[in-house]
């Protein structure tokens, strides 16, 4: 598979993306989370171009190598929306599959909401959600079953004690990812330019305190105006839990829901060979 790699001129700036080209097929675009990860993980999926189509991943506007410093003003679902769009025009993306985990997730409900494209052929929806508050309220509810000294550390918001970054890496590794062994696929651990303030700005200062942009992101009460087919995924462990997948699951007209046992906030590589056999029979459903 041939993969080509380059940069589109956005806002004055520069967004990176990557192109695993494998055919003709209609190309799956993938928008990484955060705000503020990378593609990085998402090279897990190139795998996918072998059933013949281009698989499209990007560097969002704030991270790694689409890095911008000092422009809080940019951090905000309008950049980032403006972003794909321009992608897919500089691209001469005439038709898509989206694929969105997380944030990414959120930005495809989004989209698929508000621009209402004829470009977009079916959402794949993986560990995101569609409303902000719903989601902070099921992070609480796990984090109560945490030991009481890792509650109270939390519910501190000392966001610089010890005690608090200990008990969120614990909370991250029960429900996100890590910690990281030789048995993990290199492209998750490597050395990456996190957008920390995009996602600060952006979203706030931990996955359960949404107090940036993104904390009034209510689209669950529109998920019906969602045209095209979704596909669901999330895992049982994850931090989009049962009940944030089961929301869009019901929202949305024409939605399909993989649940993944024992998986986390990354499905994709807890699970990788379950979620890419979906994922190719999904594509192959809808194409």
């Amino acid at each position: 598979m041939e993969i080509n790699d380059g940069y589109m001129p956005f806002k004055g700036f520069k967004t990176y993306y990557r192109i695993v080209d494998g055919g003709d097929k209609t190309p799956l675009i993938c928008l990484h989370g955060g705000p503020g990860s990378t593609h990085n993980y998402f090279e897990v999926l190139d795998c996918i171009a072998k059933t013949g189509r281009k698989v499209i991943m990007y560097d969002q506007l704030g991270c790694g190598k689409s890095f911008v410093e000092g422009h809080d003003e940019l951090w905000n679902q309008d950049t980032w929306m403006e972003e794909l769009e321009a992608l897919m025009e500089y691209l001469n993306i005439e038709s898509c599959h989206l694929l969105g985990q997380s944030w990414g997730g959120m930005l495809a409900i989004a989209y698929a909401i508000e621009k209402k494209s004829t470009r977009l052929k079916s959402l794949i929806l993986s560990s995101t959600l569609s409303s902000a508050s719903l989601w902070a309220k099921e992070q609480h509810r796990m984090i109560s079953f945490m030991s009481d000294d890792e509650q109270r550390a939390i519910l501190s918001e000392d966001y610089e004690s010890d005690q608090y970054q200990l008990a969120n890496e614990h909370y991250m590794q029960l429900h996100c990812a890590g910690p990281f062994d030789e048995d993990t696929p290199e492209c998750v651990k490597r050395e990456k330019k996190a957008g920390t303030r995009a996602y600060l700005i952006g979203w706030g200062p931990n996955e359960y305190t949404p107090l940036g942009t993104l904390k009034d992101f209510e689209y669950t009460n529109r998920l019906n105006e969602i045209q095209v087919p979704a596909l669901i995924i999330s895992g049982t462990n994850d931090l989009c839990t049962p009940l944030v997948a089961k929301t869009m699951y019901d929202g949305i007209k024409n939605a399909k829901w993989h649940l993944m046992p024992e998986c986390r906030h990354m499905c994709f590589v807890d699970d990788h060979d379950t979620y890419c056999h979906n994922l190719e029979d999904w594509l192959a459903s809808v194409d």
